[in-house]
């Protein structure tokens, strides 16, 4: 009857954690809480046929609380989940926010009143979408997510598209001609007790695809080479390394390389997939960008950028951020989340693609990585990282490789 109201969760910015969701119910509540049936969540690429979506809610009563959307479980507890369930994790279901989700009026003014007798008391705000079902289901005095078919991440031209309300373009963005590998400035962190298992996989795997990569270590080795920044490796934290490399990249890398990505020694990534991707932000502007992670959202706290999936800063990021006064606390201040401190400091928004992983392929739902195209994984634990990498992130996954072509079936993975 009328077009429905679209909301823009980063143009809400009366919350620093309003991408979080949780902080924002008693607005909706105040907002819309007499007046409309459902709030309906997705993301920038996920595309509505908004009749179809109004007949399948049509089919639950908007009078009672639900909790609708496209099923994901763990088929395995993973420390993405702080090993939920670990009896067994497919009975936990939390959804698909590329498919869309939904929750019933009634739902969000319970939610929204629970909220402000108890605030939020997570720390960490980690997988978003998991940690939103755990909320709702309220130690199981809330609803389970419902599961709704007509929720779909299918492509637009799938053959099963006719019974979808939702579908999810399936691509890597590209905003113009992708970088030149000349742009991208690769920093691979790393210590002498790792050279000899971790560096060799690096150099097998994505290494061939950066142009302009250095190796920071606590031991200048020669044969790899890596450089000795002169900070002596901690065992955790890694903030003063991470800061030097930033002095680093400011003063001896060329001025008109304008990006700089942050890896870790057992970090696997896609170079030729970041250099599509960063076609879509602006040099010029204070990007930080990544896989976002929050810390205390509830109660005036920061999100941050992840370290193992990788960091990727503007030239004028971090020459914003070395102007400032924000440092290390202390050499093993764990350095993703000083950064994050440091940003929101400075009023510079932290950018989020869930294209970065900081968990291996095996930590997410099959269902949820088929339709992206990852730029990273990260953690060489149980797995074979060189296969991991031809699978997931090679340019081409049959991938000439030592002569051979290699191709691998990710439900192997």
């Amino acid at each position: 009857k009328e077009l429905p109201t679209v909301l823009l969760i980063h143009q809400m910015d009366g919350h620093e954690g309003a991408w979080t969701i949780l902080p924002l119910m008693r607005d909706f509540s105040v907002t819309y809480g007499r007046n409309s049936s459902w709030i309906f969540f997705c993301e920038e690429d996920t595309r509505i046929q908004v009749v179809k979506l109004l007949e399948t809610l049509g089919r639950f009563d908007g009078s009672k609380e639900w909790f609708l959307g496209k099923a994901l479980y763990d088929e395995e507890s993973t420390i993405i989940h702080h090993y939920a369930f670990a009896e067994n994790p497919t009975v936990f279901k939390f959804p698909d926010f590329a498919a869309g989700w939904a929750l019933s009026i009634p739902l969000v003014n319970k939610l929204a009143k629970k909220l402000k007798s108890e605030p939020l008391k997570s720390d960490f705000t980690i997988d978003l979408k998991h940690e939103i079902a755990l909320y709702v289901w309220q130690k199981g005095e809330g609803p389970h997510l419902t599961p709704v078919p007509e929720f779909c991440t299918d492509d637009v031209n799938s053959y099963n598209v006719d019974r979808c309300a939702t579908t999810f373009s399936n691509f890597l963005p590209l905003c113009g001609e992708p970088l030149k590998k000349e742009d991208v400035f690769v920093a691979v962190k790393t210590c002498q007790k790792f050279h000899g298992d971790r560096i060799p996989v690096v150099k097998q795997t994505w290494e061939r695809e950066a142009a302009l990569i250095e190796y920071y270590s606590d031991y200048a080795d020669i044969s790899i080479p890596t450089i000795d920044l002169g900070i002596p490796n901690t065992d955790r934290g890694h903030c003063g390394k991470t800061f030097a490399i930033l002095e680093r990249f400011l003063n001896h890398s060329s001025p008109r390389t304008p990006w700089l990505v942050i890896v870790d020694d057992d970090t696997l990534i896609s170079i030729f997939r970041l250099r599509k991707l960063l076609s879509c932000y602006d040099p010029n502007e204070p990007v930080f960008l990544g896989e976002r992670y929050g810390y205390g959202l509830g109660t005036g706290g920061y999100s941050y950028i992840t370290g193992g999936g990788g960091m990727v800063f503007s030239r004028i990021a971090v020459q914003k951020l070395l102007a400032s006064k924000c440092r290390c606390y202390s050499m093993d201040a764990p350095d993703d989340m000083v950064l994050g401190m440091c940003f929101s400091g400075l009023g510079i928004p932290i950018t989020h693609s869930p294209l970065f992983h900081q968990a291996r392929p095996m930590d997410y739902p099959k269902d949820y990585l088929s339709h992206q195209i990852p730029v990273s994984f990260h953690k060489h634990w149980n797995i074979d990282p060189v296969k991991v990498y031809f699978t997931w992130l090679a340019p081409n996954t049959e991938e000439s490789f030592n002569g051979k072509k290699v191709g691998y079936n990710r439900e192997d993975l």
